[in-house]
């Protein structure tokens, strides 16, 4: 059984006003799982990311999360848009008092992983979609996250591009294996990234199915293409009309 990174018990959140966001989730992650949170919008599921993350406290029932090497990726790739690709991936290191040393040398392996080497000097404004969302991709991996929370990060981008990035996603999930818990609206999306995938109901957002995918990693991108994604898919998307109710 792989390290427990994260774990919540009953959490609820109920924000000022008493909108209730959340209501009894169980859900674990662990070292090697990569799962996916799919559910309709403002069931909660940002939500759940920010108490991972921190951000917010339940209000009720216990989140525990056993690290502090976290990475966070939002939907926008929040860049410093005077700051270079480099000057942007050190940004995190810089904030930790790493040197400018182990700083630099850091930035440079991870936007080696990325795929964005040749691109240190440009600036956000002269980059692609894609590669913003790669250059956010780089900052977090900086720290080395045990923990990775992605909030819709490729939700903006066109299909070809989403695709190559959940493929450069996946690799980078091999190759280092933290735990990442993963927030998209695309139900293939999920099933191509994820070990599991959990659906959530409309709000307050509570867990109405999980769904093992059984693929091997390292994914081919092909499997996209099969019977058994499709089945797999379509049992998901299933769960999320029925928990939509």
């Amino acid at each position: 059984m792989s390290e427990t990174l994260l774990d919540f018990t009953n959490v609820e959140m109920t924000f000022p006003g008493s909108t209730v966001a959340l209501r009894g989730v169980d859900l674990t992650v662990g070292r090697g799982e990569f799962v996916t949170v799919v559910g309709p919008s403002g069931c909660g599921k940002s939500t759940l990311l920010r108490i991972a993350s921190g951000l917010e406290t339940a209000s009720d029932g216990t989140a525990q999360v056993s690290t502090d090497r976290i990475g966070y990726v939002f939907q926008d790739a929040t860049l410093l848009p005077w700051r270079d690709v480099q000057a942007n991936v050190e940004l995190l290191a810089e904030l930790n008092w790493q040197t400018k040393a182990v700083r630099s040398k850091k930035a440079a392996e991870t936007i080696e992983l990325v795929g964005l080497t040749g691109f240190e000097k440009h600036l956000p404004r002269q980059l692609s979609g894609g590669m913003r969302m790669r250059t956010s991709l780089a900052r977090s991996l900086t720290l080395d996250p045990e923990l990775f929370l992605f909030d819709e990060p490729f939700g903006a981008l066109d299909e070809i591009t989403r695709e190559h990035l959940n493929d450069e996603l996946l690799r980078l999930f091999v190759e280092t294996r933290f735990a990442g818990l993963f927030i998209t609206h695309s139900v293939s999306e999920a099933v191509y990234l994820s070990t599991r995938v959990v659906v959530m109901s409309g709000r307050p957002g509570h867990i109405v199915d999980q769904f093992e995918v059984p693929f091997d990693m390292p994914r081919d991108p092909d499997i996209r293409y099969t019977g058994a994604f499709a089945e797999l898919v379509g049992q998901v998307s299933h769960a999320l009309r029925e928990g939509h109710h």
